[in-house]
C-alpha cells in the first residue's frame, strides 16, 4: 500500500504501485505511473505522461515530466519513461519527448543523476549511466550504457555518447563520443580510452590491448578514416569491443566524431 504524506498532492488517475512513498509537499500528476517501491522524498514533482520504474528514488525539488523546453512543442501527448532503481537527486529536470523526436524520452535502469542534472526532450539513455552535478543533455541525444558525464558538462543536441565513454567535467561536447573514449575541453576533444573504467568493469586484458591497438590505428595519420576503419575491422574481426568502436564511427551522426586534438592517436 502506498504511503502518502498529508501535504502531498496525488491527482486522480495517477497509478501507484505497492510500497510507493510520497513525501511532504510532493505532487504527482493524473497521468503518472509510479511502480513498486518508488520514493519521492519531499517537494518533488512528477507530471505529464510519465512512468517511473520500481525502486527509483526522486529527491527534493526535482521536476520530472513537465513540458519540454522546445518552442516547437504544441502540447502533443509525448511521454517520459524512467527505468528501475534510478537515483534522481535534488533539482534534476527531465522532460518528455516531442513530435519531432519520436514522442519519447527514455531513461534506462540503475542510473545516477546528481544535483541539477538535465535530460532534455527525446533523449535515449541506457543503463548504469552517471550524470554528475549540473551536467546537461540537450535534445535528441543518445547515451550508451555505463557512460559518465562529468559535472557542468554540456552535450550538444543530436550527439551520441558511446557505451563506457567518459566526459570530463566542464566539457562542451559538440560531436559524437566513441565507445570507451574519454573527452575533455571547452570544445571537447578525444584524449584516449577510458582504461580505468574498462578495468574496473572487468574487461579482459587481451580485449583492452586490442582496443588500444585499434584506437591508435583508427586515429593515426595517413589514409582516410574510411580506409583505416576497414583495415581495423578486418584485422580485429571477431573482437566485439573493436567492432563496436568501428560500427559506432561508421554510423556517426551528422555531428561527426570527436577527434584527438592534434589529429593523432593519444
Amino acid at each position: 500500500m502506498a504511503k502518502i504524506h498529508p501535504t502531498a498532492i496525488v491527482e486522480d488517475g495517477a497509478k501507484l504501485g505497492a510500497d510507493v512513498r510520497i513525501g511532504p509537499y510532493s505532487v504527482v500528476g493524473a497521468q503518472v505511473e509510479l511502480a513498486d517501491g518508488v520514493e519521492l522524498l519531499s517537494h518533488a514533482v512528477v507530471a505529464g505522461i510519465t512512468t517511473v520504474g520500481s525502486g527509483t528514488r526522486i529527491f527534493p525539488f526535482a521536476s520530472v515530466g513537465h513540458a519540454p523546453q522546445d518552442l516547437k512543442f504544441k502540447g502533443e501527448p509525448s511521454r517520459l519513461v524512467i527505468g528501475k532503481n534510478n537515483v534522481i537527486r535534488e533539482g534534476v529536470t527531465m522532460n518528455p519527448g516531442t513530435e519531432g523526436g519520436g514522442m519519447l524520452t527514455k531513461v534506462g535502469d540503475n542510473c545516477l543523476f546528481m544535483t541539477g542534472a538535465h535530460v532534455a526532450h527525446d533523449c535515449q539513455m541506457g543503463n548504469n549511466i552517471v550524470m554528475a552535478n549540473n551536467a546537461t543533455l540537450a535534445g535528441h541525444i543518445e547515451v550508451g550504457d555505463f557512460a559518465f558525464v562529468g559535472g557542468l558538462a554540456a552535450i550538444h543536441q543530436f550527439c551520441r555518447i558511446g557505451p563506457h565513454a567518459m566526459i570530463g567535467g566542464m566539457s562542451g561536447v559538440e560531436q559524437d563520443v566513441i565507445p570507451y573514449g574519454m573527452v575533455i575541453g571547452n570544445r571537447a576533444h578525444l584524449t584516449g580510452l577510458n582504461l580505468v573504467g574498462l578495468k574496473r568493469r572487468g574487461f579482459e586484458r587481451e580485449d583492452i590491448g586490442k582496443l588500444r591497438e585499434a584506437y591508435e590505428a583508427v586515429f593515426a595519420r595517413g589514409d582516410t578514416m574510411s580506409k583505416r576503419l576497414d583495415d581495423v575491422a578486418v584485422k580485429f574481426a571477431g573482437v566485439v569491443v573493436v567492432q563496436e568502436l568501428v560500427d559506432f564511427i561508421r554510423n556517426a551522426s551528422k555531428r561527426g566524431v570527436c577527434q584527438p586534438q592534434d589529429g593523432a592517436a593519444a
